[in-house]
């Protein structure tokens, strides 16, 4: 999204056998590095709810969602196996 020089993103739920910028099933909100601060509006509930219906987000959204503080409300499944 955005145009020249002036990025937007928007944070979707998106099969991963769907193209980068092709069909979504949910827009959960968007992140505009360029606005004086910079503007963040995410639907919290419904990235919750996604995250426990077992959605892995990519490393981007990843790091969003852990400077927003979303990821940290939601208790991390332990991959220790010992």
């Amino acid at each position: 999204m955005g145009g020249k020089k002036h990025p937007f993103y928007r944070l979707v739920v998106a099969d991963s056998r769907s193209p980068r910028d092709g069909r979504f099933i949910e827009h959960l909100g968007y992140y505009d590095p360029m606005t004086d601060p910079i503007q963040v509006k995410i639907d919290v509930d419904k990235v919750v709810r996604w995250l426990h219906q077992g959605a892995q987000p990519s490393e981007a959204a990843r790091s969003l969602l852990k400077r927003e503080g979303i990821l940290e409300r939601r208790p991390e499944k332990s991959t220790d196996t010992a």
